[in-house]
């Protein structure tokens, strides 16, 4: 659901807003200029800033000793408090967080020997979606996943995490060959939504993406989707095929971006915040819903805060799952993975009325 157009011969893009789409590509840029010392989360700096005011004093008194203590404790408090009640729009804002750990991240703190493959022997090598074969402990794994970038270079890269046909591709291929060789998979999702040009489209970008799932489906080696940050439409679907779906703690997981719904139903993506509202997108709500099955809780104060404990979270949901899923014969996974997808989206019938 987004508005931007290739129209140079250099492939650049051109972003041209209409008042019912906003472009994942827009999300991306209004990103990279943001503030991230988000509204909600005011109290916190205040606080951090007064403890280091008093640490800052080499003459520390013992009632300043007392009061650093004091105010450390009311850090904590807030901060839990403020990120147990997150509404949905905050989460947003946090699943976005620039300083938020990346597919890269993973890579370093999670696995090792990491080796990336590249393109999809079609059209090219696609930056907004990393493969490669990593150890995970003593196991061989495949991780596939969205890259954003870090810096704006980075981000312009891989056009901010939406991913083009070739990169599913890509990933699809090599996770073909993951199964040939009975390697389990473990995808990484975290994008507003797969790119939305017309070259992209020309090349296929929504028959590719169906591929993909379909491939996904019948895989027949285990295959673990984990939410990391954004899980936007077609373009998370598109590695989001698995035995076990989990989400961190405030990651979200859409068919559209708060934006692009506001567009759709209030002709303005200024009403956003009320699309999130709507949508249900959020950890709690697609636990309930069960969407996901799995939510990997992150440390307090969010993601951002502290990469490498939620690294270790990470390492520890992916190795305690993974022993659960080797341990299923693959008509069983096949089995049980086209059951899991078939029970999402329950719905009541009413009996027809017959004097009608």
């Amino acid at each position: 659901m987004c508005s931007a157009r290739l129209s140079r011969p250099d492939n650049k893009f051109e972003f041209t807003p209409h008042s019912s789409h906003f472009s994942c590509v827009q999300i991306g840029l209004d990103m990279a200029g943001y503030d991230f010392r988000l509204p909600f989360e005011q109290p916190i700096f205040e606080l951090q800033d007064q403890i280091e005011t008093l640490e800052a004093n080499e003459n520390k008194t013992p009632e300043m000793r007392e009061r650093i203590r004091g105010l450390r404790k009311q850090l904590a408090e807030t901060t839990k408090t403020i990120f147990n009640n997150l509404d949905p729009w905050e989460t947003v804002q946090v699943a976005r967080h620039k300083e938020r750990p990346k597919f890269t991240d993973y890579i370093e703190l999670v696995f090792d020997e990491f080796v990336e493959l590249h393109g999809d022997k079609f059209f090219g090598d696609d930056r907004a979606l990393r493969t490669g074969f990593a150890k995970l402990d003593a196991h061989k794994v495949l991780v596939v996943g969205h890259e954003k970038g870090k810096t704006l270079k980075e981000r312009n890269e891989c056009y901010f995490g939406c991913a083009h046909p070739e990169g599913y591709r890509k990933a699809m291929e090599k996770m073909q060959m993951a199964a040939k060789y009975g390697l389990p998979i473990i995808s990484f999702i975290d994008t507003p939504g797969a790119y939305p040009g017309i070259g992209a489209e020309e090349r296929g970008q929504a028959m590719v993406i169906a591929q993909s799932m379909l491939e996904m489906s019948r895989l027949k080696t285990p295959i673990i989707c984990v939410v990391i940050g954004e899980g936007g439409s077609g373009g998370a679907l598109g590695i989001g095929v698995g035995d076990r779906i989990a989400i961190l703690q405030h990651a979200y997981y859409s068919v559209i971006s708060p934006e692009g719904c506001a567009g759709i139903l209030w002709k303005s993506h200024n009403f956003a915040e009320q699309a999130a509202q709507a949508l249900r997108i959020t950890s709690r709500h697609l636990s309930e819903m069960g969407v996901v099955d799995d939510v990997i809780e992150e440390p307090l104060g969010g993601a951002h805060r502290d990469h490498h404990q939620t690294a270790g979270r990470m390492k520890v949901y992916l190795l305690k799952t993974l022993r659960e899923l080797l341990r299923k014969p693959h008509d069983q996974l096949l089995a049980d993975r086209y059951d899991k997808f078939r029970r999402i989206g329950p719905y009541l019938e009413t009996p027809a009325d017959s004097s009608a």
